[in-house]
């Protein structure tokens, strides 16, 4: 059987770089290099490319890897390539850019088309598709910065140019503390904080301006955080559901990568109902989008009720080795390699 060529690229503009690199070079060695070339590819952080030497020697990848060669012509040397897995996360690579440029060079690629992709990265319209599905979600405001002021967007998409103090005015009668305050365009739970009342939504406001003009307020939802995995293009399997139980007060950036104490459960520790119903609205919340390929979707079964609220859909969730979408297909038969398999022949 001929080989493909297969093009993993890793790293990018975002400040999810490091994060990507851990997933890439996860996937890198748990594919099957009997059916692949791999060509290795590194975008910096400053946007520029670059082929990765000898990528089996080395056991991880950053701006500092010495083992690379700057690639002159992109459109040329991706032409090369039979199918391209974009292991990027955030902006420039989660969010529709890549992969329009691939839709334009006509590559085969893994994972989600240009709409579903910038829909997923963005929590402000991923909000509103999922309102038109009817998914539960919780209550939230929208909020953008402009240069020095803010604007404060209702339901119907009317705008406000406001004092931020009077927004905040808004928000808290509008929602019970603790908030989430939110970028729209930011994954791994970057500039993601936590408040319990108005001195820190303010200050919270503020930091979150500064990784997007797009901000979301959401109420905080007591309870468990469960997630889980969807495989396929027209027809979509779910894995079994996870469960994530930090050693934050959130599923912070920090409690993701950096704290040992937090952990995942697989699978969830909720009832078999709770399970298919989450199961059933992840594939509703990847189609509502128009998910090709995969992605994960987490949600919230709130501790009183056990109501199940959508959080967000990732659609390139992590791949390092404690990443929940391989784990939790794992748990459902699909080992890592075989699962890479089935994605590539998705693309």
């Amino acid at each position: 059987m001929k080989k493909k060529n297969l093009g993993v690229i890793i790293g990018g503009m975002s400040t999810e770089n490091e994060v990507s690199c851990m997933s890439g070079m996860s996937v890198i060695k748990n594919l099957n290099k009997e059916k692949y070339n791999i060509y290795t590819i590194y975008i910096s952080k400053n946007g520029t490319w670059f082929e990765i030497q000898n990528i089996e020697d080395k056991e991880k990848v950053s701006e500092e890897t010495e083992d690379k060669i700057i690639i002159d012509n992109i459109v040329e040397y991706l032409k090369k390539l039979d199918v391209v897995f974009p292991v990027l996360h955030g902006l420039y690579g989660e969010d529709g850019t890549i992969q329009g440029l691939l839709e334009l060079l006509k590559i085969p690629y893994v994972g989600c088309g240009v709409l579903a992709s910038s829909v997923g990265m963005d929590k402000v319209y991923s909000k509103i598709v999922f309102e038109k599905a009817q998914i539960p979600q919780a209550p939230y405001y929208y909020i953008r910065k402009l240069e020095k002021d803010y604007i404060y967007v209702d339901k119907e998409f009317n705008e406000y140019i406001l004092e931020l103090d009077e927004i905040i005015n808004k928000v808290s009668e509008g929602l019970k503390y603790p908030v989430f305050v939110k970028p729209s365009n930011s994954g791994s739970s970057v500039g993601v904080k936590k408040v319990e009342d108005k001195k820190e939504l303010k200050e919270a406001i503020e930091y979150a301006s500064k990784f997007d003009s797009k901000i979301i307020v959401e109420q905080g939802i007591a309870g468990k955080e469960i997630e889980c995995a969807v495989l396929g293009n027209n027809e979509v399997i779910s894995s079994c559901t996870g469960e994530v139980k930090a050693a934050e007060e959130f599923y912070s950036y920090d409690a993701k990568y950096n704290n040992q104490e937090s952990k995942t459960v697989i699978p969830a520790e909720i009832s078999e109902d709770k399970s298919e119903e989450i199961r059933r609205l992840a594939q509703k919340a990847f189609k509502a989008i128009d998910g090709k390929g995969l992605a994960r979707v987490d949600f919230f079964v709130e501790e009183k009720t056990e109501k199940i609220y959508i959080n967000e859909i990732n659609t390139l969730p992590g791949f390092t080795n404690i990443s929940m979408y391989p784990m939790m297909f794992e748990h459902s038969g699909i080992i890592y390699s075989e699962l890479l398999d089935k994605l590539i022949s998705l693309a």
